[in-house]
């Protein structure tokens, strides 16, 4: 699997974390995708374009035909203004674009010649001008930047907001309650640390990453993944759940 990342211009970083591409040689079963606290908007050479919610565990799909994919996504909190639904009503799922923009969207998506340049195609048809951040976006934005290690309380109060209202705002701009947030962004930055190193130390990457303990932290992977992050970085276990 060919997997590569484009990153956005300065006018549209606040939104967007990356752009992507996704290709493969042969036919892919159960191909894991582990909760990110984001919304992408994928195209599919098969199926077309669809805005994918955020996940609240791991994913596995299926690919009958050689996975030919684009994408472009969203820091948590920030596609709302561009895709127009509430979060809440994608999480775990997905939803077609087929308002008239997405049907030309996908008209020039299968004009490109591959899929890297359709992932600057996904990049090139957001305009920043259409989202003005509210006080909530630079909640997620403070909450994202600190990888999930914040008080929400003091993250509410950010917003000038009550815990409450935040709660709520929180669904609706991320599909996610604050506390599940930051998890999956806390569980999110130790796996990005385990990948930086060809031999992890999961104590340091616990305490690196805000858990309690190495105890913490293996839980979280486990309701992330099925699997210890020692299984997910070694590929010593196979199986999900083990």
């Amino acid at each position: 699997m060919l997997y590569r990342e484009r990153r956005p211009s300065c006018a549209l970083e606040e939104f967007v974390e990356c752009a992507w591409s996704l290709e493969g040689p042969k036919p892919v079963v159960g191909y894991a995708v582990p909760p990110d606290g984001c919304i992408d908007i994928v195209y599919d050479r098969a199926t077309g374009v669809r805005v994918v919610g955020a996940m609240t565990s791991q994913q596995h799909f299926a690919f009958e035909a050689p996975p030919v994919l684009a994408g472009i996504r969203f820091h948590p909190g920030m596609a709302r203004p561009f895709i127009g639904v509430s979060a809440a009503e994608l999480t775990d799922g997905s939803m077609p674009l087929e308002s008239n923009w997405g049907r030309e969207l996908r008209r020039r998506l299968d004009d490109a010649r591959c899929m890297d340049e359709a992932s600057a195609i996904l990049l090139g048809a957001f305009r920043p001008s259409v989202a003005r951040p509210e006080p909530i976006h630079r909640a997620m934005a403070a909450l994202t930047h600190a990888n999930g290690s914040s008080d929400l309380d003091w993250i509410a109060g950010q917003a000038n907001m009550s815990p409450r209202h935040f709660r709520r705002r929180c669904l609706e701009e991320t599909g996610l309650t604050p506390k599940r947030l930051s998890r999956i962004l806390r569980f999110r930055f130790a796996s990005r640390l385990a990948d930086q190193s060809r031999t992890p130390n999961w104590p340091a990457i616990a305490a690196n990453a805000g858990y309690f303990d190495q105890a913490h932290l293996i839980r979280d992977f486990r309701e992330f993944t099925g699997r210890t992050p020692m299984a997910v970085f070694s590929n010593t276990e196979s199986a999900p759940g083990s």
